[in-house]
């Protein structure tokens, strides 16, 4: 993977100036819930670079970015988990993937997003329109990975979100996600808020949180300002007792190589591998989906491609 630069300089020296992207785990009520926090401002904006995206796009690419991020902290080991919206909207959807690191890669269905006039408001579900949502997990130590599907009834990551956790896997679950804009379209704050609830948790008190988690002041906001996940959930949750567990860094990651697709290329059926290499175009461009990097091949490795493969 090779990171684009963040080339506006305005935007960097406000990243320098807030708290870092973090992403803290916690639990609330004496451990009947579970939850996490994420600040990934410089995640979303790296994710946006590498993309080349504009306002809708980051957006939406951005709270699926925060939502793998928060979910990676059910991860453990060797895990890995996907989510997957197909939609009809004009956005057509999203695949992210996260690891137990909360490494995160994953890319748009349609860039740019169709948008017929002036955008009114930062609302998805326009957008998205009828569609699948899907969450995919290969654990360490699973024969098979394991899938879960319902279909959109909000048009919105969050909701979505949480009617899939609450419906497919009977976990009563809460997300806040939030990609603040500057006037000048700069993304100057993201975060996430994830809590969950353990069997047995207490009815009313659930009510509570997701009513608290719902209507917290926008998490980008708050990072833009210069605020911690810590700080955040200690003070919004202060009734409902937080206990910060562990910390995690959260990232835009992919682990595609120059190596990885010379490897493909090397795959191809022989026939395929000749005509590229009697036909071109020279240089041969290859592009990782999940990180927008491309990787050029000259003709004299696409020849020694060749002979690996005879």
């Amino acid at each position: 993977m090779i990171l684009k630069p963040i080339e506006d300089e305005q935007l960097r020296g406000h990243l320098d100036s807030i708290a870092p992207d973090s992403l803290n785990i916690v639990i609330l009520q004496r451990g009947n819930y579970r939850g996490a926090i994420l600040n990934g401002t410089t995640m979303v904006n790296q994710m946006r670079a590498n993309h080349e995206l504009g306002i809708i796009e980051t957006l939406l690419l951005g709270q699926a970015f925060l939502a793998a991020g928060l979910l990676s902290c059910n991860l453990k080991g060797q895990d890995r988990m996907g989510i997957a919206l197909s939609c009809e909207g004009p956005a057509r959807g999203f695949s992210v993937e996260v690891d137990a690191s909360a490494a995160v890669r994953g890319y748009l269905h349609q860039v740019p997003i169709a948008v017929e006039g002036p955008v009114e408001s930062y609302d998805l579900a326009p957008f998205i329109g009828p569609g699948v949502l899907s969450v995919t997990k290969h654990l360490q130590d699973a024969k098979q990975p394991f899938v879960g599907k319902i279909e959109l009834e909000y048009g919105t990551p969050a909701q979505d979100l949480a009617l899939y956790f609450t419906r497919s896997e009977q976990t009563p679950t809460a997300f806040n996600l939030s990609v603040q804009f500057d006037s000048g379209g700069r993304v100057v704050g993201a975060g996430g808020l994830m809590i969950q609830a353990f069997p047995g948790a207490d009815r009313e008190v659930s009510a509570r949180l997701d009513a608290a988690v719902r209507h917290l002041t926008s998490l980008g906001r708050l990072f833009a300002a210069g605020e911690s996940g810590e700080d955040v959930v200690t003070r919004e949750f202060e009734e409902f007792e937080p206990i910060v567990v562990s910390n995690r860094s959260p990232r835009f990651s992919c682990h595609c190589s120059k190596q990885r697709f010379a490897d493909f290329l090397a795959a191809l059926p022989i026939d395929e591998i000749r005509d590229i290499r009697d036909n071109g175009p020279f240089p041969l461009r290859t592009t990782c989906h999940n990180c927008n990097t491309t990787y050029e091949f000259s003709r004299e490795e696409v020849e020694n491609a060749y002979d690996m493969a005879r």
